[in-house]
């Protein structure tokens, strides 16, 4: 099974730059995106499904904005959105506004295992929304996992928007104080790993540098100065069946670029 990561800064933009062209190339079982911003009617579903695809589209409420999607040539047995489904059917509300109403999670559940489709929210520029990130969604996201793992393990893939150690970002110095890049935010994946989840790539390459998202300033994809914040990340009792993970990092038609794992 070829699983593939995506966020796409917009699908309709992606798509007007080859995004279905090659989506049928690249073949996977199943791909994950994120930042579709779109609502399910503006993606077009009948084209997935002439390549074999069903379509699960978790869209924000706020048109041209978040949202994420899988796209699977397997059924599930279960479709999760978010985490009001999780939690006693209570919605996920905070000071900052309901993300819930964001389409941040797509979840499918497998014979074997869950996989989610992530869009972590950003802590902005300003780091207006560090306190929500650090404080509320990293410590729900981790909740949610650790009552799925009560089932079966956990895939999760998607824009997690933190470059985790020094090695998955150009500048760390430089960026310290700057979003995706802050204690906090970096303090939220050392809990996730403290867990027992595995950082995938990390796992299969402790000392590759690489990127998946790259500003769209000063010409930074040209000079490689990047940021690996797209990730696959996995129960402990799961990292075995994955054969190899990769970052397509050829691929151009966002300011991120695919990841993908092979189970």
């Amino acid at each position: 099974m070829k699983i593939i990561s995506y966020n796409v800064n917009g699908i309709r933009s992606a798509i007007g730059k080859g995004f279905y062209e090659w989506l049928e190339a690249e073949n996977p079982d199943i791909i994950c995106l994120q930042e579709t911003k779109a609502q399910p009617e503006q993606i077009d579903v009948l084209w997935f499904k002439e390549l074999g695809y069903d379509s699960y589209i978790n869209s924000a409420q706020k048109k041209g904005y978040s949202g994420t999607a899988i796209f699977s040539k397997i059924k599930p047995l279960a479709v999760k959105m978010d985490f009001d489904k999780v939690f006693d059917g209570g919605q996920f509300i905070d000071s900052y506004g309901d993300v819930s109403r964001e389409g941040r999670i797509t979840a499918l559940e497998f014979d074997g295992f869950f996989l989610l489709s992530v869009y972590v929210p950003n802590a902005k520029g300003d780091l207006s929304r560090l306190a929500l990130r650090h404080d509320i969604w990293d410590v729900r996201l981790l909740e949610y996992i650790t009552l799925l793992e009560k089932t079966k393990p956990v895939l999760m893939c998607g824009d997690l928007n933190v470059a985790h150690r020094e090695i998955d970002l150009a500048n760390p110095r430089q960026n310290e104080k700057n979003a995706g890049y802050t204690p906090e935010e970096r303090e939220g994946f050392n809990n996730f790993m403290a867990h027992g989840l595995v950082d995938v790539f990390r796992h299969f390459y402790p000392g590759t540098v690489k990127y998946t998202w790259w500003s769209m300033r000063s010409n930074a994809r040209a000079k490689n100065i990047g940021w690996r914040i797209d990730y696959f990340v996995c129960s402990a009792n799961f990292i075995g069946k994955i054969k190899d993970t990769e970052i397509l990092d050829g691929v151009t038609m966002s300011d991120h670029c695919p990841v993908g794992v092979e189970i």
